[in-house]
């Protein structure tokens, strides 16, 4: 008599009439608040808004470290945005950093003490999640369709750069070049007029636009950020009426010379600039104009749009329509996943499909191991990546892809979590997890559990297409006394697939206490 095996879902909630969500973005320029109402849709009214403008950033990119006084300012800004949080009640909210608070030495001293002294929460994102919650907020109000963009979100210590579509974000990829780390480079060097067209070109040059451009047919160009929507405004290129503003190349270029050629004064009293604005708004017109000529577009759309209000869609979607707000945070992550096996050369087909039987295995045996949608994500992620090491060499390729995934970003993952990820890859062949193996060791005890969890699951559906000709099209798992069987759909038979899994099973086996068996099912 088999076992049954609980199926876990989110139970969509009861409809809500209305609903609250605040987000934060601590940026290295400054800090945003936003408090946003929902009703029925992605349609928002905006309750609270509020920008503080606190540069973080100055002295990470000097010195690699946040000063005690910019940390003081910042926890004490932060703390005025958790009273008006309070005061406005919203049903949920998430607070994230990225560059500046990403990059510098002291990162846990301030995130400990924005959780104790201001109440707050909060997260220190990568550059790939900074792209998603952009791209989620530029798509509610450009209609992508099905026309490629190249979309460009310029911070202040950072640049995203993401080839887009209305299905998602088809590749990615984060710099360490943004518009106050160009302006205190600049500083260093004595402030050359000519010297900031030198640097954005050299900078750009690593951003690929050039090589995207010619390899897809983009159609257009989209920017973000606050100097974007500062320019559109100097320009006075008036909002339409879904909110953006639409700035020609031409355009870009005379007001990027013009403000080059006047004084931080002048920009400040000229075109009412706030004062963190008027000194990296030139770099930041550089690179904007650089990247959209890149691109090959004569049009910079701009949605005045940012990552808070990314942040507050993706909450929304959350409320209302749980389940299938994990099953496009898993899409996301696959799409993620395999964008960084092409950089690779992997066989995609293998890759996928590996992660197919993966995940299936991870639902239909979710009562025995106890994990969660996130671990999923990371057993996703570790499955269509377990063979990029080849791309260094054959031999001992499986610690080649964990040194690459442990060194690269997928979605919102955290560097602890990709450790994870790399972890779990490490052990799709040869040895199973030991502490005596040095990244393995290194990992927290709960860690090191859930990596021997999910490694269990990786090798049994690694085995199950060991001659990577996905002849098994689905698996059936089914627990018997101490057996597991798995049941596989399929047109062959399975002679390699019986081998490898012999050799595969044995951490499944020591971890619960199962034998595992092939069954196999003749496909029509």
């Amino acid at each position: 008599m088999a076992k049954p095996v609980r199926k876990v879902a989110l139970e969509e909630p009861e409809p809500v009439a209305r609903f609250r969500v605040a987000a934060i973005d601590v940026g290295s320029n400054g800090m945003r608040l936003l408090v946003a109402e929902f009703g029925q849709g992605a349609r928002y009214e905006v309750l609270a808004q509020e920008r503080l403008p606190v540069r973080l950033g100055h002295e990470v990119f000097l010195s690699g470290r946040l000063a005690a006084d910019t940390m003081d300012r910042a926890v004490r800004g932060l703390a005025e945005f958790r009273q008006q949080i309070d005061a406005l009640t919203p049903r949920r909210y998430r607070a994230v950093a990225t560059s500046a608070v990403r990059e510098s030495d002291n990162a846990d001293e301030f995130v400990e003490r924005v959780r104790e002294e201001a109440g707050i929460e909060l997260d220190v994102i990568t550059g790939s999640e900074e792209s998603r919650l952009v791209y989620l907020a530029a798509r509610q109000r450009v209609p992508l369709g099905r026309r490629r963009w190249i979309l460009v979100d310029v911070g202040g210590g950072s640049v995203e750069v993401m080839l887009v579509d209305g299905t998602g974000i088809l590749w990615s990829e984060s710099h360490t070049m943004g518009a106050v780390r160009l302006l205190e480079e600049l500083r260093l060097a004595g402030d050359e007029p000519d010297r900031v067209q030198r640097l954005v070109s050299e900078y750009a040059t690593t951003l690929r636009v050039d090589d995207i451009a010619r390899r897809w047919q983009v159609g257009g160009f989209i920017a973000t950020g606050g100097n974007a929507e500062a320019l559109a405004r100097i320009a006075v290129a008036e909002p339409d009426a879904e909110g953006v503003s639409h700035l020609s190349l031409e355009t870009l270029r005379a007001l990027r010379q013009k403000l080059g050629t006047m004084s931080f004064a002048e920009r400040v009293q000229t075109f009412r600039l706030r004062e963190d604005r008027a000194d990296v708004i030139v770099p930041g017109a550089f690179i904007y104009e650089r990247l959209c000529t890149a691109a090959g577009a004569d049009v910079v759309v701009v949605p005045n749009v940012g990552v808070k209000d990314g942040i507050v869609l993706d909450l929304a979607a959350d409320i209302m329509t749980p389940r299938q707000h994990v099953d496009q945070r898993d899409r996301e992550t696959l799409a993620g996943a395999i964008t960084l096996g092409h950089r690779y050369l992997f066989e995609e087909a293998h890759a996928v499909h590996v992660g197919q039987l993966a995940v299936s295995l991870f639902d239909q045996l979710r009562e025995l191991h106890g994990l969660g949608d996130r671990d999923r994500r990371m057993l996703l992620t570790a499955a269509v990546l377990h063979d990029i090491g080849l791309f260094v060499s054959h031999k001992r390729h499986h610690k080649h892809a964990a040194y690459l995934i442990q060194n690269s970003e997928v979605g919102d993952f955290t560097a602890a979590e990709m450790a994870i990820v790399g972890n779990v890859a490490r052990y799709h062949r040869k040895g199973v997890p030991s502490d005596g193996h040095e990244d393995f060791q290194r990992l927290p005890h709960a860690d090191r559990a859930r990596v021997a969890a999910l490694s269990a699951l990786l090798r049994l559906a690694d085995a199950l297409d060991r001659e990577h000709r996905q002849q098994v099209q689905a698996v059936r798992a089914e627990i018997h006394g101490d057996e597991l069987r798995l049941i596989a759909d399929t047109s062959g038979d399975l002679l390699l697939e019986r081998w490898a899994l012999e050799r595969k099973a044995d951490l499944f086996h020591d971890l619960y206490g199962l034998r595992v068996s092939l069954v196999v099912n003749a496909a029509p």
